[in-house]
């Protein structure tokens, strides 16, 4: 006989780790200021770990203050440890590390070998080396991907439109433009995460930002203030709470000091045109420097289906999973399309979280850009696996919440631990069980 556990709602107040786009790119810019940089609420994720061990290969001095608190001593826009045979960087499991050091290095005087796990080897590198080429970067890739091999060349400025939109490749840029002769400028169709921008603004650089036409120009500089920066949690981080509080009976949950840098909104955006119970109260400005916060509480809701395109995607890549999940409790049919950069991230998440989750009873179809969702289906126990991607295991993890029977996933370590470190504890103390003989009153009636 097929073993049913209690269903369980979250309750609880809490707060998530630092955001990790912030953290990659405070680490690499506070290595390229002048002076000591102090960062508060760094992400210790194995990601974020993969940039600050590549940094100190390159002879910056980090300092862990603790867990959570960064000291580092900046050498100046050009001035990393000159090396005379190629350094070997290891960037884990990490796309952000590798794309943002390619672009930081491409104009610097070292000589570099970025590397990874088998998992970051097969995806897509062309896209920021060839705009790096193009600026004079000499730049050897494999295939198209990694190992990167970089000799750090005199650079130019370029301009440049991004096929596809992505934050990593326009930082990469960016980073290269801040050694380039001249201007390097950057055209993208859609707006994506600005993170880089705002750090760059906050450090003195001479960039500008024209949000009408969304377009960046940054001029070269040989001068960067030291940042003094609290970095808040992330939101990609927070998704997986909120998606179990919406989706699972009688829950409650808020989350404090949440970023909700309006490049990165997506979600709570589609949350509330879905009828989620959704509450976000601003945070006074300042407490993060630019990046604006947020309390954001969730409560059990009833959802219905919706269609994501177009600009919404970039804004919430990181949480399609999740989404996925949450249609498969919303009534009507959700569509998402014109994500097939999903296709190219830890893993094919088209395909992944489209499988895994009609294990577990869902009626969703993978298309070649997204996939569509029928719904609401009940969801039931079965091996499910995260295929050693971070954001599928907290899906998955979440789903378990509301599955009639066991949901073990398979998994080799705990993968979560690249992007949200300690989320399985937090999760668990957030659960509250239900006894087999109270009355399951469901989100969905």
């Amino acid at each position: 006989m097929t073993h049913h556990p209690r269903m369980q709602s979250l309750h609880g107040t809490t707060s998530v780790p630092g955001d990790k786009s912030i953290s990659h790119r405070a680490l690499i810019l506070a290595a390229l200021a002048d002076g000591s940089s102090q960062i508060e609420g760094f992400l210790p994720s194995g990601d974020c770990l993969a940039t600050l061990n590549c940094l100190c290969q390159l002879g910056v001095e980090i300092e862990r203050i603790d867990e959570r608190s960064v000291r580092v001593i900046g050498k100046g826009s050009d001035r990393f440890r000159p090396t005379e045979a190629p350094v070997h960087l290891d960037c884990h499991r990490s796309g952000t590390t590798m794309r943002l050091l390619a672009g930081t290095l491409a104009g610097q005087r070292v000589q570099a070998t970025l590397l990874g796990e088998p998992q970051l080897l097969r995806r897509p590198m062309r896209r920021v080396v060839e705009p790096l080429r193009e600026m004079g970067a000499l730049i050897d890739d494999t295939d198209g991907k990694a190992p990167l091999q970089i000799e750090g060349q005199a650079l130019h400025g370029i301009e440049h439109q991004l096929a596809v939109p992505s934050a990593q490749v326009k930082s990469a840029i960016l980073l290269a433009g801040l050694t380039a002769k001249g201007i390097t400028r950057i055209t993208q169709g859609t707006p994506t995460r600005d993170h880089t921008e705002r750090m760059l603004q906050r450090m003195g650089a001479p960039i500008v930002v024209n949000e009408t036409t969304s377009e960046v120009s940054i001029h070269n500089t040989r001068s960067l203030r030291p940042l003094s920066i609290s970095i808040p949690g992330d939101l990609s981080s927070a998704a997986f709470l909120l998606a179990g509080a919406v989706i699972s009976p009688d829950s409650d949950v808020k989350l404090h000091r949440v970023g909700i840098n309006p490049t990165r909104t997506g979600l709570l955006d589609v949350l509330k045109t879905m009828g989620a119970d959704i509450k976000i109260i601003t945070d006074e400005p300042g407490a993060f420097g630019n990046e604006p916060t947020a309390t954001i509480r969730a409560r059990s809701s009833t959802l219905r289906g919706v269609t994501v395109d177009g600009e919404l995607v970039p804004r919430m890549i990181d949480e399609l999973p999740v989404l996925a999940l949450l249609a498969t409790q919303a009534f009507g049919t959700t569509i998402v399309r014109n994500a097939g950069e999903l296709r190219f991230k830890e893993t094919d998440r088209i395909e992944t979280v489209a499988n895994e989750l009609r294990a577990l009873g869902a009626a969703i179809t993978a298309t070649t850009d997204g996939f569509v969702v029928e719904g609401p289906t009940p969801l039931h126990g079965a091996n499910v696996s995260d295929h050693g991607d971070h954001r599928l295991a907290m899906m998955l993890a979440i789903a378990s919440l509301i599955t009639s029977g066991n949901c073990p996933i398979v998994s080799g370590e705990d993968r979560t631990h690249d992007s949200f470190p300690g989320f399985f504890t937090m999760l668990e103390k957030l659960k509250v069980p239900r006894t087999r003989t109270q009355p399951v009153k469901r989100a969905l009636r």
